[in-house]
């Protein structure tokens, strides 16, 4: 016997939690030396460091076509997700908000084997109702391993489910919250929220804490996700991630992807957010084929604010400002007197000593386009006497307000040049600042946001990821007191962790409407009846520079359309014996893959093809000469079903589909079929998109395509 710790007693302190539902394992506070004594044990598999996962932070369902007042769509037709459980991951949860009321809620599911737990400034018994049916949390792995000031005055925490940051509160919101009406933010965006399964209960799991980011431990997330498979969840909605690069799938540093694979392989779909570092290529996250990656887009709602110049020039900028107007006042913008006279006007530097600030608006120009060039910019006026910010900056539609009704108004380069050329061209400027409006409807566009992070999937690129897209700007839902942004109990955030619960709300109204379907099955419907341009019929565009038709990497299979994804016709299904082979056709190694999986697991040889795992996608990222690759659909439709192939293929390349045809019966619901790809390009390329669509005249099954060539270029020494 190995002696690890001295004592009995000294053993049980160390001990952080025991994981027993989901997979076999435990975590501790271990030296090194100590691990290497553990590691060396018979029986033991692996042993792995602690890692910190950070958060990814309503007109939105009408948006969707799943308005309560329509007597026939998904939302109706699912009883709105009455009797489906969501857990989700996340911050903690304020629940005396308004969202979270029990009224007309029955009794609570007889399976639930939940609970919810007390802790400081919150009592479960009468925090928790038959709405909010579970909370907890999970601190022990954070406090291990965190180097970080915590719980301080500046950012304060609850030792509960009590959630100090909003982030929990939000998302959980956007899920399942109950119907709430005469919400708005400073009656911007004004009407009812509610969650996309009002009806739906929840279970909120509280593992991330407030720090910089909002810092989650795998451990705690996951002992939050074996938890979460013993009280019975339905749906579980993780808004989180790491960083690039990524942890491999069989590597539990990843606390999602080894949580959520024990919860898909027991029927609990699982929804992760794709994260926030777009639009650069290679940055999507929680690429497991087994989640549910959910990239972000706007939705057809925007909030123009009129800039009045003072030759009656009117433009609108966009902002989230509910201020006094800002009458007539002097409009500035920094230049040096030399020979660089631009670069004072930099927002993120702003250089204001020759420039006379007190009681003016300025002007300022940023390359960047994220949040922190607007933040530094206000920062600076307003410290300098300023009465407010017009920032031009690459067009983004992710807005923030600025504190205390402070004036700060994007505008993108054309109108900030054209404000600028009229302070160059004018002896004292002039600008009237009036407060933002809401307009919604089919002017505004629909864009996948620029912060959405995008494909292709960096760990196994021929596996799609994003799988799908649903609304992640500027979303109304509650949040805590504790949110900075909050007013009246609501607030307008953006992230794919807005866009996530929207996708967990309608998987809970699918699982309500379809019980026996898988976890595959339910993504699969999803992603093959997705839109491919905007519920009007209208292009998506993806934000970036420039901005460009939005592709599978942007947003998968399209934005999710909810009513289609009830009625799929067929569906690509999966099991663990295809996650197996994924593993396998990866490279991972048989005792790797027999952690994750829980049971001695052997790889055939040779190893299976990535290309043939059964997703509802094909991403070919180095063709070279021809491949062919397998597929199965099941038929989920009507019981005689006749369905014809038809391809739109990828510029330059040649798909052959075979059989064209597919027929189903009583006695045949499965069917597999070939797809041959071959291309023309004699040179490498990026990558091209197109689709393969089956049709039986009333239900079209689309998967997104994707095709790379790279050819093999050999290289001698002769001349």
């Amino acid at each position: 016997m190995v002696c690890v710790r001295r004592s009995k007693e000294a053993a049980r302190d160390s001990m952080v939690y025991s994981y027993n539902h989901g997979f076999s394992g435990f975590a501790a506070k271990l030296t090194d030396s100590q691990v290497q004594k553990i590691a060396n044990l018979p029986g033991v598999i692996r042993v792995i460091p602690n890692q910190f996962h950070s958060l990814q932070t309503t007109r939105s369902w009408d948006y969707l076509a799943l308005s309560p007042n329509s007597p026939s769509n998904l939302l109706h037709d699912a009883n709105l997700g009455d009797g489906i459980i969501i857990g989700l991951l996340d911050s903690g949860i304020w629940p005396e908000s308004s969202v979270f009321n029990d009224s007309g809620l029955t009794a609570i599911p007889s399976r639930w084997k939940g609970r919810c737990v007390f802790g400081e400034q919150f009592n479960a018994t009468s925090a928790c109702n038959r709405k909010l049916i579970g909370a907890k949390w999970f601190i022990d792995g954070f406090l291990a391993d965190n180097h970080q000031p915590f719980n301080t005055s500046d950012s304060p925490d609850f030792l509960s489910p009590r959630d100090a940051v909003g982030h929990g509160t939000h998302t959980s919101t956007i899920a399942a919250g109950s119907f709430s009406v005469d919400a708005s933010f400073k009656t911007l965006a004004a009407g009812l929220v509610r969650g996309g399964a009002p009806r739906a209960r929840l279970a909120m799991y509280k593992v991330c804490w407030n720090v910089p980011r909002g810092q989650c431990s795998s451990a705690d997330i996951l002992k939050a996700f074996d938890e979460a498979i013993h009280d019975g969840v339905d749906v579980l909605s993780v808004s989180l991630g790491t960083n690039i690069p990524l942890f491999s799938e069989v590597d539990e540093r990843d606390g999602i992807a080894t949580g959520s694979f024990h919860a898909v392989v027991k029927g609990i779909p699982v929804v992760c957010g794709a994260a926030n570092d777009g639009p650069l290529s290679y940055t999507v996250q929680n690429t497991a084929p087994w989640v549910l990656t959910v990239a972000a887009t706007t939705v057809d709602r925007s909030f123009p604010t009129r800039i009045t110049l003072g030759n009656n020039a009117t433009m609108l900028g966009q902002a989230m400002f509910r201020g006094k107007e800002v009458g007539h006042t002097g409009l500035v913008y920094p230049e040096n007197p030399g020979l660089l006279p631009t670069a004072a006007g930099v927002c993120e530097s702003l250089s204001l000593n020759n420039t006379p600030v007190v009681g003016n608006v300025v002007l300022c120009f940023t390359t960047l386009a994220n949040r922190a060039p607007v933040s530094s910019a206000v920062t600076a006026v307003k410290t300098a006497g300023g009465v407010g910010v017009i920032i031009a900056k690459h067009p983004g539609d992710a807005l923030d307000p600025c504190s205390n009704d402070f004036p700060c108004i994007e505008v993108d380069y054309e109108l900030g040049t054209m404000i600028l050329f009229y302070i160059r061209s004018t002896r004292s400027p002039i600008v009237k600042l009036s407060p933002s409006t809401t307009l919604v409807g089919r002017p505004v566009s629909t864009k996948v946001a620029y912060f959405s992070s995008r494909g292709p999937n960096s760990i196994a690129p021929a596996i799609l990821k994003p799988d799908i897209a649903a609304p992640g700007v500027s979303i109304l839902a509650a949040s805590s007191p504790f949110d900075p942004f909050m007013d009246g109990g609501f607030a307008l955030h953006s992230g794919t962790s807005m866009a996530t619960p929207h996708i967990s709300g309608i998987v809970a109204l699918l699982k309500a409407l379809h019980p026996s379907w898988s976890p595959a099955a339910i993504k699969s419907a999803l992603v093959t009846t997705a839109w491919k341009t905007d519920p009007f019929g209208e292009p998506v565009f993806a934000e970036g520079s420039p901005q460009k038709l939005a592709n599978p990497f942007d947003f998968g299979g399209g934005i999710v359309n909810p009513n289609k994804a009830a009625k799929p016709g067929l569906v690509y299904d999966m099991g663990t014996a295809d996650y197996t082979n994924y593993l396998c056709a990866v490279g991972y190694n048989d005792s790797s893959i027999s952690q994750l999986v829980g049971e001695s697991t052997t790889c055939p040889s040779p190893k299976p093809s990535i290309l043939d795992v059964n997703l509802p996608s094909i991403t070919v990222p180095n063709l070279q000469n021809t491949v062919t690759l397998t597929r199965t659909v099941t038929n989920v439709g009507p019981l005689d079903s006749e369905y014809k192939a038809l391809v739109d293929p990828p510029q330059g390349v040649s798909v052959v589909v075979e059989p064209e045809r597919l027929v189903f019966n009583s006695a045949v619901k499965a069917l597999s079929f070939k797809v041959e790809v071959s291309t023309t390009h004699k040179v490498n390329t990026g990558f091209y998109f197109g689709s393969l669509t089956w049709m039986d005249g009333v239900h079209s099954v689309t998967v997104p395509m994707s095709v790379r060539t790279q050819i093999i270029q050999f290289y001698t020494d002769d001349n």
